[in-house]
């Protein structure tokens, strides 16, 4: 075998090497566990008292960074350490979910201060600055009594989750360096 020949034998050799080193790391990629800092997508229905509440199996997954506090933090417990294809069915108690209701969270409200058509038994409304439905639970001579609690919460919650990809969370946004800084207080 002449020099050039066994040039192009390495070549050949360290190519298919190379391949065989790439192929064999996009393997070990997409067996990432879930763990702090990944980026997690999965499907999941949720179910309490054995019927379906919410599904998103037939939608967009939900997709979310491992311990950035986006999900309930029981349920992204019971998340780390799976796989791209893994399956699992979690339990949780209220207490775990959205916790239980609290009386604290009913709060009388003058009937004139609600839309006319929310002054009925069962009516939910939204509020600015607050994050969740407000629900009226009962509607008297003069006030309406309103629900703050999650609709969930004083739930046992089942989840069937398939999670489908684990990877590695993408950088926070850049900067923009063109924003300005935050004014300086005078000094006194």
């Amino acid at each position: 075998m002449n020099n050039s020949m066994r040039s192009v034998a390495l070549a050949t050799l360290l190519g298919l090497a190379g391949t065989f080193i790439g192929s064999f790391a996009s393997a070990a990629d997409s067996e990432a566990a879930v763990a702090a800092g990944k980026q997690v997508a999965f499907l999941y229905t949720l179910k309490s008292d054995g019927e379906v509440v919410e599904s998103n199996t037939e939608e967009t997954p939900v997709t979310y960074i491992q311990g950035g506090g986006q999900i309930l933090p029981a349920l992204e417990a019971e998340l780390a350490g799976l796989k791209a294809g893994d399956e699992k069915t979690v339990a949780l108690e209220a207490a775990n979910a959205y916790g239980e209701v609290r009386d604290d969270a009913f709060q009388e409200v003058p009937l004139d201060q609600l839309p006319e058509d929310a002054r009925t038994e069962g009516a939910v409304l939204q509020a600015q600055g607050y994050p969740g439905p407000i629900r009226v639970t009962e509607v008297k001579e003069e006030i309406a009594i309103l629900d703050f609690n999650h609709p969930l919460a004083g739930k046992d919650l089942e989840f069937d989750v398939k999670i489908l990809s684990v990877e590695d969370a993408p950088p926070p946004p850049a900067v923009d360096a063109a924003m300005p800084a935050e004014p300086e207080m005078p000094a006194e």
